[in-house]
């Protein structure tokens, strides 16, 4: 306890520095940051106007149900948000409907609780109410505490439920509905960037002394690309919900979907992806003494790394084009390309006619250029124009 009250100024320091800096690219630009605060600001406004509406206007009995579903509704998509909604309606009615008729039957709460609670929080798990099953229980709960049940009571807590999620719904609508195109975008290039990274790292090192430590770190930081490639994947996939039942991000994300550009540089990144991994076990095994593959001689070694820089290179040029689509970095891109086009080609010169009679000296020097001529014929391909700005 005391090491734990020791460290604690320190991680509030860390804390408020996080805390700050989040603030800052908040107010600096658009950003995760500031879709954060515009959704919790929306949020506040449904709980507002669900308020304003279930009391003041239609003078509910339990206008507190409507804030209370609405806030929970302003969700990080459109489609979410009305996906949600019904979940949770449907949860919220399976939670009254069992507790009022156990309290019409029972006359008793406690009992009543004691038979329902138990079945709306095993319901509450079912995959089709997906995260909402809860309310199903907290629904429950407001039926059998707040008086006595009856059918009317269910109704108005029902139409109240109904009131908040159509406004939550709206409100994610209709104030700056949410388009991730950004998201997607950043992540592509931040994958792209990780992968171009590695070969350069790989590079840098064969052109020196590298042993199989350095082998085992390539090998790790080629599985971080992999990692961020799935993030990248997730981050489109949440793109194109954002574009679902969106009133005006269809012109903006018509491109995005999985036939459009962004479907082919996923593709190039999952292609670089096995391919740097492929290249780095290659390695780490050839560093590996016990294996049995032999490792690259010094001019090989020197060429795959002029090779491998070039690829970087090339890759970074890719992650240009991804963001800015401009003439100027797809010719970029084609000048990389032919560079580390022309690296591979004078390696397989290189390569020719060398050990020929050793199948373990073949397999090892086969992979490499195999892998590396994969990942440069993925990059021949240019992605397709989008047009997409935000």
């Amino acid at each position: 306890m005391a090491k734990s009250w020791h460290h604690l100024p320190e991680a509030l320091r860390a804390e408020t520095r996080s805390v700050s800096r989040a603030v800052r690219r908040a107010r600096a630009g658009p950003g995760r940051e500031r879709d954060l605060v515009a959704q919790a600001l929306k949020a506040a406004l449904a709980a507002l106007v669900a308020w304003v509406v279930a009391s003041r206007v239609l003078h509910a009995p339990m206008a507190f149900i409507a804030p209370w579903v609405a806030v929970a509704l302003v969700r990080a998509t459109v489609y979410q948000s009305l996906a949600r909604s019904l979940e949770q309606l449907a949860a919220i009615a399976l939670g009254t409907t069992l507790a009022t008729a156990a309290g019409m039957a029972l006359d008793d709460p406690t009992v009543a609780m004691v038979l329902v609670l138990p079945v709306t929080l095993l319901v509450g798990n079912w995959r089709k109410l997906g995260d909402q099953g809860i309310y199903g229980a907290t629904a429950a709960l407001f039926t059998l505490t707040a008086g006595d049940p009856g059918v009317g009571q269910a109704v108005a807590r029902l139409l109240e439920s109904l009131l908040g999620a159509a406004v939550g719904v709206a409100v994610n609508m209709l104030v700056r509905p949410p388009v991730y195109l950004r998201d997607g975008r950043a992540s592509l290039r931040t994958a792209l960037d990780a992968a171009a990274e590695c070969l350069a790292r790989v590079a840098r090192g064969l052109a020196g002394p590298w042993d199989h430590g350095d082998a085992r770190a390539w090998d790790q930081q080629a599985r971080r690309v992999g990692e961020l490639a799935d993030e990248a994947q997730d981050a489109l996939a949440r793109t194109e919900e954002s574009a679902r039942l969106n009133p005006v991000a269809r012109r903006r994300t018509r491109l995005l979907r999985r036939q459009g550009p962004y479907a082919h540089t996923t593709y190039v990144l999952e292609e670089l992806v096995r391919s740097t991994r492929d290249l780095t076990r290659t390695l780490r095994e050839a560093a590996d003494g016990g294996s049995g593959r032999p490792r690259p001689e010094e001019d090989v070694a020197m060429h795959y790394a002029r090779l491998l820089g070039r690829l970087a290179t090339a890759v970074t040029a890719f992650g240009h084009v991804v963001t800015e689509d401009s003439g100027a970095a797809r010719s970029r891109l084609r000048r990389a390309v032919e560079d580390a086009g022309a690296a591979h080609e004078e390696l397989r010169r290189l390569l020719a006619g060398r050990g020929a009679a050793d199948p373990e000296w073949m397999g090892l020097h086969g992979s490499l250029l195999v892998d590396a001529h994969r990942a440069v014929r993925q990059l021949l391909q240019e992605p397709p124009h989008h047009d997409d700005r935000p």
